[in-house]
């Protein structure tokens, strides 16, 4: 098996150098196209030929090499940016719809340039995906003046503006938006009654920044759109309190994962016993079953600090693989309610939901799709089977000389704790700057706190005080810089030796450059590249190092700790071999990862396989291509929405239950697309028969003021959230076989053999 890997690997490899070699032999061809003796109107009116050649038919694969010339020559002109070979071989990846590998520091932005000015030209518009709506101000803002120089309309989108304000930035031929603003933006279009009050236009060309967190780490993350209608849960708190007093193992176990939790039998007893309710599985007492389940959820698996902050009064949900706060986004409506009611506060999460998205869906609505990230190649497996993108790894610039040190592991987390302490004093003293990253807003406040006993001064970045962010990692490439953070300074920033001191820069590269030590191994192997990738920039010296101790979390769960028979010690461990087998960790980790979001796609795949059908029907009713009257097309259009949000209902209602399927021995995924297909059905029958009955009503009346009075309007106010769904991903294990045989017990067994009710 190894020897065909082998094989594989090696003709990827030549399959890699032949293309490569393919985009240098392009770039000499714009290299030759020397613009330097232009001036600026030849430059413009190359640019006007190029836009009317693409117009007119002409393949842009034909246009690329006087439009890769023509933006390098902008660039040097206008910004002082000559870009490296690299960047333009990257570009040229980025045109032929990969997904490139492009080390941190290499200069992504002024690649994203090239590929989007060339597919701009044909007037359809394409969008840049970045990370986040600074990202997007900033990128559009630094790179607008090749684009408007060249003649071509450039905006970004940001949260909270207007429709109007939106309406004329997606009209732009290149856009710059957030991958989750442009979906809130399109479930928006989705319910609106009228055409003048979409943003949208059709879909055509989008790089998506930062790749392989929004294709993969955000994939499965629902969008959502709901009406703006408070819903209490008053008896949160009645469930909370139960939970608080069920004690683990007693009263309930974890799976072997600890990812979920579930009464055994003594703690449904005693919950039964605590709610009044009589037998908790019965039929009629499901909903105080699921609130009883989220309640225990919220208590023994969701930790303050750790999955989420208290801030004015409000849950903040930290984003697992950045570590910075959520914002916007909520857990699954039950759960949400209860990790409220655990915290002590009133619930604000309510309201129909009225459309839904996931962003790997929204993404796919996209003809043409390419990305860019530091770290691709690790998962090039799931993005040719998810997107049948192909990763193509771009060289650097100047050869990456970072050292990245084997791991140091330690038994215990006192010793690991004990040498992170010293290992940073020792380093700090020479005045190199470091860098810490840590697993969770809690470890960093610890570690901080011990470094201050050391006497170590540090600066702390976590999601408490993200709004602090730039200026401390402006700091962060300083001479004796100590900057302890959690994955929040792991992607998307860039740490300059030196700060913004060029002399400073000389000192600390002559010190190592930057250090970068981690508390902890990620699950994913793409997560701690990326922290690594913080040191080493454009040949920057630097180093990187992970602390591991045999009882984090990760380790825990494999149980590496028992294989290892070592002695509690407050020295390293000597075998080598552990960092191999934390490394295979990583990797099966990922692989089950990518097989539970195989399988929950199975589910999400098909509502959304009906949105689109139900949706295209909508498209064309708004746009006028059905000889309708202004009162029909106003009244099938709300019962088309009226019904889909319905249907959505349903479909979360099945979901929470759909499991339960496999105690009768049927496939949970079959019954579920049986029972959504045959609700699905329904509908049409549905929207016509509601839709005569109420322009009967009507009586053909093609007034608007006529039609409010019948309640035929949008709603008041909408809220736009995304649900934080990787609790819902680990519903799939909630049955373990523990849990089938107390069911089968209690409601099948005991009535057949008489036994008691504890």
């Amino acid at each position: 098996m190894n020897i065909a890997v082998k094989l594989m690997q090696k003709f990827k490899d030549r399959d890699t150098q032949n293309k490569l070699k393919v985009y240098q032999d392009k770039v000499v061809l714009i290299r030759k196209r020397n613009l330097e003796a232009w001036d600026d109107g030849q430059l413009q009116a190359e640019s006007l030929r190029l836009q009317e050649e693409a117009k007119s038919g002409t393949p842009l694969d034909e246009l690329l090499i006087d439009a890769y010339a023509l933006v390098c020559e902008t660039a040097k002109r206008k910004l002082g940016l000559n870009p490296y070979d690299v960047q333009i071989m990257a570009a040229i990846a980025l045109h032929e719809r990969f997904l490139i590998e492009q080390h941190t520091g290499e200069g992504k932005t002024l690649s994203a340039v090239m590929p989007a000015y060339l597919n701009a030209l044909t007037g359809k518009g394409i969008h840049v995906l970045t990370f986040n709506d600074y990202l997007a101000k900033r990128d559009a803002e630094w790179m607008g003046p090749i684009y408007r120089f060249l003649g071509l309309t450039v905006n970004s989108v940001q949260a909270g503006m207007s429709l109007s304000e939106k309406k004329e930035a997606y009209a732009k031929d290149i856009t710059y938006v957030t991958a989750k603003e442009a979906g809130f933006d399109y479930l928006r279009d989705t319910i609106a009654l009228s055409e003048a009050d979409t943003v949208h236009r059709p879909f055509h060309y989008v790089i998506v920044d930062e790749a392989d967190s929004l294709l993969l780490d955000e994939a499965r993350v629902p969008l959502v759109i709901s009406s703006d209608l408070p819903s209490s849960r008053s008896d949160g708190f009645r469930f909370a309190e139960v939970a608080q007093q069920l004690k683990r193992d007693e009263h309930y176990d974890f799976d072997e994962f600890q990812r979920n939790v579930y009464l055994n039998e003594a703690g449904a007893a005693q919950a039964e016993s605590m709610l009044g309710c009589g037998n908790l599985y019965d039929s009629h007492n499901s909903h105080l079953l699921t609130s009883l389940n989220c309640a225990l959820h919220a208590e023994s698996l969701l930790k303050k600090n750790v999955d989420y902050i208290v801030r004015d009064g409000k849950i903040e949900l930290i984003e697992e693989y950045t570590g910075r706060v959520a914002e916007n986004r909520y857990l699954p409506d039950g759960l949400q309610a209860a990790l409220t009611a655990k915290e002590g506060l009133s619930s604000i999460a309510g309201g129909k939901i009225l459309g839904t998205i996931t962003i790997q869906h929204f993404i796919s609505l996209y003809p043409q799709i390419c990305g860019m990230t530091a770290t691709a190649h690790a998962s090039a497996m799931d993005f040719e089977d998810i997107y049948a993108l192909q990763v193509l790894q771009i060289p650097p610039n100047r050869p990456n000389i970072r050292i990245d040190h084997l791991h140091r592991i330690y038994t215990h987390k006192e010793a690991k704790l004990k040498a992170l302490v010293q290992e940073i004093s020792s380093v700090h003293k020479s005045g190199r700057p470091i860098l810490i990253g840590t697993s969770s807003v809690e470890e960093s406040d610890m570690l901080a706190k011990a470094l201050a006993v050391a006497g170590v001064p540090c600066h702390v970045l976590n999601a408490k005080n993200d709004a602090e962010e730039a200026g401390i990692i402006a700091k962060a490439g300083e001479t004796g810089a100590v900057t302890v953070s959690t994955n929040m300074a792991g992607r998307g920033v860039d740490i300059r030796l030196g700060g913004v001191d060029p002399a400073q820069a000389e000192v600390v590269a002559k010190l190592g450059g930057l250090y970068v030590i981690a508390t902890h191994v990620n699950e994913s192997v793409r997560i701690d590249d990326q922290l690594r990738g913080r040191s080493g920039r454009q040949g920057d010296p630097g180093a990187s190092i992970f602390y591991v101790s045999l009882e984090d979390e990760l380790l825990l769960r494999f149980g590496i700790h028992k294989a290892v028979r070592a002695s509690r010690q407050d020295e390293a461990l000597e075998e080598t071999v552990l960092s191999s087998k934390i490394t295979s960790i990583q990797r099966i980790v990922m692989g089950q990862n990518f097989d539970i979001h195989k399988e929950l796609n199975c589910y999400s795949d098909m509502v959304e396989d009906q949105r689109r059908i139900l949706y295209a029907e909508r498209l064309r009713i708004l746009k006028g291509e059905q000889p309708l009257s202004p009162a029909e097309q106003w009244v099938r259009l709300f019962y088309i929405d009226e019904f889909w949000a319905d249907h959505l209902a349903y479909v979360s209602y099945l979901r929470e239950g759909i499991h339960l399927e496999s105690l009768a021995s049927r496939n949970p995924i079959d019954e579920f697309h049986a029972q959504i297909t045959e609700a699905y059905e329904q509908i049409p029958s549905k929207i016509n028969n509601a839709s005569e009955n109420m322009l009967e009503r009507l009586g053909g009346s093609n007034d608007p003021a006529e039609w409010e009075k019948f309640g035929l309007k949008s709603p008041a106010s909408t809220r736009t959230y995304i649900i934080n769904d990787q609790y819902l991903q680990n519903k799939r294990t909630s049955w373990t076989g523990t849990t089938v045989f107390a069911y089968w017990l209690r409601t099948v067994a005991r009535p057949i053999f008489k036994l008691s009710k504890y």
